[in-house]
Order: structure tokens, then sequence, then C-alpha cells
């Protein structure tokens, strides 16, 4: 199933929808911008929050935590560096680590685990300025399966991969 995400063109405090292939609106991303670190809401249509995502501080490496309400949290962390390929890991609670490989600022990557696939995120799918569209693999019968989840991760990797230099 693939759900149209806005890029974080704007700063924090920003709200945008994700929406389905229908352009029906599905979750919202609530940037809160009185925060000290970055955070964001995931919301569902009636404004129950979904999932909590938000920086970690303190870090040697940059993280972003995705704290979701009644499902598996993960933490999505920035590899030290490595010239070869983009790459990023997500701890998943209960599950095994998926990997985030490809271009980030390009927005073309490609969420995997042990099992494969997880989500394909891909600018070139739709021709909408500042968005990008996330491909979930929701045949899977485990948390990769859940969009909300990897919403927030794709939400976190954008964050973490901006290019604003703040790392």
């Amino acid at each position: 199933m693939k759900f149209l995400v806005r890029e974080r063109v704007f700063d924090i405090g920003d709200d945008y929808w994700v929406t389905d292939e229908e352009d029906r609106k599905v979750f919202l991303v609530d940037g809160k911008a009185l925060r000290v670190r970055t955070t964001f809401e995931l919301k569902d249509t009636e404004g129950n929050v979904l999932a909590v995502i938000r920086k970690k501080l303190f870090k040697v490496r940059d993280q972003m935590r995705v704290e979701r309400e009644g499902g598996a949290s993960a933490t999505v962390r920035k590899r030290l560096v490595n010239p070869v390929r983009d790459k990023l890991t997500v701890e998943v609670e209960g599950a095994p680590d998926w990997e985030v490989v490809g271009d980030f600022l390009g927005k073309e990557y490609v969420i995997s685990d042990d099992h494969g696939t997880v989500a394909h995120v891909s600018r070139k799918w739709f021709r909408v300025r500042d968005t990008y569209a996330v491909d979930v693999n929701t045949h899977r019968h485990d948390v990769g399966g859940d969009p909300a989840l990897v919403i927030g991760v794709a939400v976190a990797v954008d964050a973490l991969t901006d290019g604003d230099g703040d790392d």
C-alpha cells in the first residue's frame, strides 16, 4: 500500500497529512514547535496519537525514537561514517532489526529486515512537489506490515537525514 508523505521542507511546528493512493487523509504528522528536541506526533484522522517520534538527546550518534501506542516501538540510528552508501539501522522491539539503505536526500531508499522488504520509499512514483511515497508491504504479518510504525520510521529517517548540517 502506497502512502504520500510531504517532505519536511519547513521547520518543526508544521503539520502535514499523509494520504493514500486515492488522496484520502490517513495520518497527520504533527510537528511540535515548542519542544526542546525534535518531536512529531503521528495521529489518525480522528486525532488519536498513534506514535510519538522524537530525537534522543545526548547520544554519540543521532537517533530518533518512534514510540508506538499499542504496538512495537523502534529506534532509528545513524551509522558511523560509511563512505560506500547511506545506511541507518532500526532497532524494532520484539522483532529483527531493520536496515535502511539508499539515497536519503533523494528519497530513494529501502527498509528491510531478514524476512525481506518492509517498505520502499521513492520520490519518483509521484510527481507532486516536495512529496515522496512510502510503499508499505502490508502483506507481512509482523510489525513490518504496520503502516503507522513504518510511516513513523520514514518521518524519523527524514528528520535525521534532512541535510541541514546540524548533526
